[in-house]
């Protein structure tokens, strides 16, 4: 059985990883980088709540580019240490859900109730803080979708749509190298700093610094949902 699942879980890599690297299949990579990107925006906004501020909304924008709106307060935690752990938080949101959604397909009843929970999630998105076109086209495709293959009854068909979600959800910090290395850019005619210079200002050392250590975060995280999955 977990030869089996080894098998799978190696198939579905390879699948991903083809879609992310041959470019006649742009048209398939689009929903899903701007997925990656309410991954990574909804690690903002959820974090910002964690550490005790305010998640008003997120944008996610034609281009696959996204921003999440929040407030931070005073609270447990010094407003610096807030924000930086809130950069992080949008940087290793994808690998964080990836691996969790990972190891949720290790068998089919929890591979079940993880589908049903990221659908719920993202219900739950569109409702309360999602305000842009785009973002409520893609999330609402995404529900549909996912709904449909519910509807099937087919657990090894969810088996497969939940190690997909979440190998396409880890592997999408390889799309975000460029950023990660950026100390600052440009949006909207507007010079704004990039997530890993935020934690560098409100914490210490240089952003590329920060860029090596949430690779490697990343890197550690699918390498022990991998395993984890395999455990017999």
């Amino acid at each position: 059985m977990r030869n089996k699942s080894k098998y799978t879980i190696f198939l579905i890599a390879a699948i991903v990883f083809a879609l992310w690297q041959l470019p006649y299949f742009g048209w398939i990579q689009y929903p899903f980088i701007l997925l990656g990107t309410w991954f990574h925006e909804m690690g903002h906004g959820l974090t910002a709540i964690l550490v005790g501020g305010d998640f008003k909304y997120l944008e996610i924008y034609e281009n696959g580019g996204g921003v999440a709106y929040y407030t931070i307060s005073s609270g447990y935690l010094s407003v610096s240490i807030a924000n930086a752990l809130v950069a992080a938080g949008g940087l290793l949101g994808p690998a964080i859900t990836g691996s969790l959604l990972i190891i949720s397909g290790r068998s089919d009843k929890s591979a079940t109730i993880a589908l049903r929970i990221l659908i719920g999630i993202m219900v739950l998105s569109l409702v309360l803080w999602i305000r842009s076109f785009w973002g409520i086209v893609v999330l609402l495709s995404f529900v549909v979708i996912l709904i449909v293959i519910t509807l099937f009854k087919n657990r090894k068909l969810e088996v497969i749509t939940i190690l997909f979600l979440g190998l396409q959800s880890v592997l999408s910090t390889y799309l975000q190298l460029d950023y990660l290395f950026t100390k600052q850019f440009e949006r909207d005619g507007v010079i704004q700093i990039s997530d890993t210079e935020a934690i560098a200002k409100n914490t210490i050392g240089m952003y590329w610094m920060w860029a090596i250590l949430i690779i490697l975060i990343s890197i550690y995280l699918f390498y022990k949902s991998y395993r984890y999955y395999l455990k017999k």
